[in-house]
């Protein structure tokens, strides 16, 4: 075994040929799950992760259920034309093309399981037929995240650091939450962002801009990430190290983006609907914050608005209060956010202050456009987004904890980064949980990462580990041939969770 392990770490770190070490022969042939260049250890994640995910299934469900079901009878019982004007249910269709139609897709069978999911007036319908397909769906597309991941493993410099950061990110609360509680479809569209920094990574940037186009199709809200793809794709693709056009390799990369948005959105194009498909898709009267104010900039705007409002009320002072906004940005409620005493925020304030940022890491990408630089720049074009774009959805997080989740492997810094960026994200994401008893398991879980995480008990015979954790951060470190047995491993944490409870509270 210690040949093999050598052979596996040397393999890897010359970048010959990384698959033997992602598991010994031995370990393959011995296993009692089947072998399709999946080692036992990845098996055993995606069966507890599925198994997890089936358990969910009764869990709460937000709005965002009858949404996708209101989608997908849409879909399935209008024609085209009228799938961007349809308001029978004040839950209307504002996602781009492509996503519609992989509604389409999901309608077909869901119309031969029960009929009564597709009927366009039969709204808020919560059978347990269209709960257990419905959250069948997400289990099954987020497939194509697992099957990235795995493919991010097999070509990393260092394999079993890069399967534990697959594992964390397959594994996240993140998606838990939002997906598998909440109901959304982020695990498969974070499957093809991620299928498009792998194609950069591997020096593929043609298919790299190719999938970032068909994501845009799926859902805009990618669009946070638009900056960093231009800038690369156009300095490290399109231009050569002297800064010459390649005008090759330019015209073949407008052709393929140009050939996913005319699939996408020709046919509203043709039909004389596009005017209308884009005021579903930028809705900007909805206001800058969402119901429940995202972390940001503007959160703390906002609550200073408050503050000044009270301080006003009560002591008076040199200051106009705007009578719609005393109440504008305080009920939990979608709309235009106005506020009472300080200036009001447009649309075009928040784009030059998300621009502003952005330049200082594009124009270092620019200079320096390697995979590195461009992941760094991908990393916080989804944070400068979040925290100064305009109604920022709380899920966002998500777009800078994916790509910062590659990151944390470089280097203990980014992976501090990492596990604060977690807990702020993981933790602002528990208004999404509305039953007490949600929240409850929730928080359980997390606090028994931190529990397990803080201890140092965990060394195992031939595998030392060292687990840094905090809620959603995880980080481990295999001196050996990495994960062998995962499933056991965790069994064997959750076996040790009492000695290290006692640990943490300094308990004797």
């Amino acid at each position: 075994m210690q040949t093999v392990a050598a052979s596996s770490r040397s393999e890897a770190h010359s970048h010959v040929e990384s698959r033997p070490a992602n598991g010994s022969t031995a370990d393959k042939s011995s296993s009692r799950w089947p072998s399709l260049d999946v080692s036992p250890s990845e098996w055993d994640i995606l069966f507890f992760s599925t198994c997890l995910k089936f358990i969910l299934f009764p869990a709460y469900r937000s709005t965002d259920f009858e949404v996708h079901r209101n989608w997908l009878a849409i879909t399935h019982s209008l024609p085209l034309s009228e799938w961007y004007h349809d308001t029978t249910s004040e839950w209307t269709l504002d996602y781009p093309p492509f996503f519609a139609y992989f509604e389409k897709i999901l309608s077909i069978p869901a119309s031969f399981i029960d009929s009564r999911i597709v009927d366009l007036n039969n709204l808020n319908y919560s059978a347990w037929t269209v709960i257990a397909y419905q959250r069948t769906t997400v289990v099954l597309t987020e497939l194509v995240l697992g099957a990235v991941l795995l493919r991010l493993v097999r070509g990393a410099v260092d394999p079993p650091i890069q399967r534990i950061i697959s594992a964390s990110i397959f594994l996240h609360p993140g998606f838990l939450i939002i997906d598998h509680i909440h109901f959304q479809y982020n695990g498969f569209l974070f499957g093809l962002l991620l299928a498009s920094i792998l194609m950069a990574r591997d020096g593929h940037k043609l298919a790299s801009g190719f999938f970032f186009a068909v994501l845009l199709n799926f859902k805009h809200i990618y669009m946070y990430l638009a900056p960093a793809y231009f800038v690369y794709l156009l300095r490290a693709f399109c231009m050569s190290a002297q800064g010459q056009i390649l005008p090759t390799r330019f015209i073949s990369l407008a052709n393929t983006v140009i050939l996913v948005f005319v699939t996408s959105l020709g046919p509203f194009l043709v039909m004389g609907q596009l005017p209308q498909l884009l005021s579903r898709l930028f809705p900007f009267t909805r206001g800058l914050n969402h119901a429940y104010w995202a972390p940001n900039a503007w959160a703390l705007f906002t609550a200073a608005d408050r503050v000044l409002l009270q301080y006003v009320t009560r002591f008076g002072g040199h200051f106009n209060i705007n009578a719609s906004g005393v109440v504008s940005t305080s009920r939990g409620l979608v709309g235009d956010t106005v506020f009472a005493v300080l200036p009001n925020i447009k649309p075009i304030h928040t784009f030059m202050a998300t621009a502003a940022f952005q330049s200082l890491f594009l124009i270092k990408l620019w200079r320096k456009p390697t995979y590195k630089s461009f992941l760094t720049a991908l990393t916080l074009c989804g944070y400068t987004s979040f925290m100064f774009g305009w109604h920022v959805h709380e899920k966002a997080i998500l777009l800078v904890l994916v790509p910062l989740s590659l990151l944390a492997a470089e280097n203990h810094p980014y992976f501090r980064t990492f596990v604060i960026a977690s807990v702020a994200g993981v933790f602002s994401l528990f208004p999404l949980l509305f039953t007490p008893a949600a929240r409850f398991r929730a928080s359980c879980g997390n606090r028994l990462l931190y529990f397990v995480g803080h201890s140092d008990f965990c060394s195992f015979a031939s595998a030392h580990i060292r687990i840094s954790s905090f809620n959603a951060g995880l980080h481990y470190q295999y001196p050996g041939d990495g994960v062998s047995g995962w499933i056991p491993h965790f069994a064997r944490l959750c076996i040790a969770f009492p000695s290290s409870f006692k640990k943490s509270f300094g308990i004797k």
